[in-house]
């Protein structure tokens, strides 16, 4: 049950970790907005009659930092899956046929996943001061919007980061000490390991 949960958990990370990526609702204006991959401008006052175009490489993208950060986060998002992939397959592969080592192995790949995507998300405001975002935002500068404000997929990017980085925290195997020794609790495998005091 607690493998099957934490599977839902990384398959809906990735999947909010991409729809973030793709979405053009980082930062906007009334009748702009603009995200890492994407962004869309329609008239004023009409909102349902948008105009949206997409950055299709790295050299599309106009800024630097910007580049910098599609890359960091494309990266975590690829990390993500891939963990998602990686627990999916331990939930449906036969208990008999691998051994199971809780959530383990992967703590690592969540760990760097989580920390690609806050590297992201903490360059992009410094793309705030190329050419493009001061065409469409007016006076912004690094880390200042100007007449941008902030849109729901930065703000769906940041929850998603911090569930990420909170997954790797929940993973740990709970530790105790009962009588000198050390006690491993794991959830998957249901089983106590007493593992000897070396210390001493």
């Amino acid at each position: 049950m607690v493998g099957s949960m934490w599977v839902a958990l990384g398959l809906s990370l990735a999947c909010i970790s991409a729809l973030s990526l793709i979405s053009p609702a980082w930062f906007q204006t009334p009748t702009f907005s603009f995200g890492i991959l994407t962004y869309c401008s329609w008239p004023q006052g009409n909102s349902w009659n948008q105009s949206c175009g997409i950055f299709r490489s790295l050299d599309d993208i106009p800024d630097f930092a910007w580049k910098v950060s599609a890359a960091t986060l494309l990266g975590g998002w690829l990390l993500l899956a891939f963990n998602a992939i990686l627990l999916l397959s331990w939930v449906l592969v036969p208990r008999g046929l691998c051994p199971r080592w809780g959530s383990g192995p992967t703590l690592g790949v969540e760990a760097a996943a989580a920390i690609a995507t806050i590297v992201g998300l903490l360059v992009f405001p410094i793309s705030l001061a190329s050419p493009f975002s001061k065409e469409a935002c007016g006076a912004s500068s690094m880390y200042h919007g100007g007449q941008c404000q902030l849109g729901s997929g930065y703000v769906t990017a940041i929850f998603n980061a911090v569930l990420a980085s909170l997954l790797p925290v929940i993973g740990w195997s709970h530790m105790t000490k009962v009588q000198g020794r050390t006690i491993l609790f794991s959830s998957d495998t249901e089983r106590i390991i007493l593992v000897p005091d070396m210390s001493k």
